[in-house]
This record gives C-alpha cells, sequence and structure tokens, in this order.
C-alpha cells in the first residue's frame, strides 16, 4: 500500500511540476501546487455536484425518515463525501509536505476547517439559491470562490502550518 501511495503521489508531483516553469515568475511553488490540485478538487467537486444535482436527485428533495433536504444541498453533500478525503491527500501529500504535525492531528484540524467550509457552502448556497433564486450549480461556482479564499489561508495558518525554527 505504501508503494502505491508514493506512486501515486509521485505522478502527481511530476505532472502538477511539469507545468510550474510557466508559472514560477508570478506565483511561489508551494502557492502554484494549492491552485493546481485545490482547482482539481473544486473541479471535482463542481462536477459531482452537477451530476448528483441533475442526474442522481433529479432536481427533486430528498426525503429522509426525519428530514427533507433540497436536491443542492444533498448534491453539496453528495459531492462532499469525495472531494473532503481527495482535498485531505492533496493537501497532505502534495501542497504542505513540509510540517512537522502528525498526520491525525492534520487531520482533526483539516476536518474542523472542512466545516467551516461546509457551513460556509450551506449558507451561500441557500442564499444564491433560496433567497437570490440563481441556478443551484451556477450558485455553487460562485460559493466555491468564497470557500476557496477561506480554506487556502485557514489551511496554510492552521492546518498545515509549519513548526517555526528554533534558535
Amino acid at each position: 500500500m505504501l508503494k502505491l501511495h508514493e506512486h501515486i503521489r509521485s505522478l502527481i508531483l511530476s505532472v502538477i511540476d511539469f507545468f510550474y516553469p510557466v508559472f514560477r515568475r508570478f506565483m511561489p511553488h508551494q502557492t502554484y501546487r494549492y491552485a493546481a490540485c485545490g482547482g482539481f478538487n473544486t473541479l471535482l467537486d463542481i462536477s459531482l455536484f452537477f451530476v448528483s444535482y441533475n442526474f442522481i436527485f433529479r432536481k427533486s428533495p430528498v426525503h429522509l425518515p426525519f428530514i427533507t433536504i433540497s436536491a443542492h444541498i444533498a448534491a453539496f453533500l453528495a459531492a462532499f463525501t469525495v472531494t473532503f478525503p481527495t482535498g485531505f491527500y492533496l493537501s497532505r501529500y502534495v501542497v504542505f509536505q513540509e510540517t512537522s504535525v502528525t498526520k491525525r492531528k492534520q487531520l482533526i484540524k483539516y476536518f474542523v476547517v472542512v466545516l467551516g467550509c461546509l457551513f460556509l457552502n450551506y449558507g451561500f448556497l441557500k442564499l444564491f439559491v433560496d433567497v437570490f433564486g440563481w441556478y443551484p450549480t451556477l450558485s455553487k461556482i460562485a460559493t466555491t470562490f468564497f470557500v476557496v479564499i477561506f480554506s487556502y489561508f485557514t489551511q496554510k495558518n492552521f492546518t498545515f502550518r509549519s513548526a517555526p525554527a528554533r534558535a
């Protein structure tokens, strides 16, 4: 399993870093990797949202025994079940490799930040779809803009922060 992990990680790094020379003048390497990994995970999230909303939930509310969930919220939660572990893997092993924090602590911190992202997603989707009347997929894209900014700064400065060097 470790060999598979190393192979996947190396493959991802070589694909991402292949394009870095084009962006070297504009951004630091870590920021570029975050943008590439985050961009992939964001596209995956929006794609899964679109497919879930339109084809799995068919734009209809999801009726559970004690609650009914609107289709756009159900689609967002379905996409989250895939993009949460994918995002953690990419952040931990591709973007923020230089850290002294254990995997367990990082996962807990990552989960706390992702909970914040969940609340932001939920709030913005409710606002854009239910209050403003926007289309759900367009609302998801607009929501993503705000969530990505929040996520980058909290992941960099909280979840995957490197310990300061001791003198």
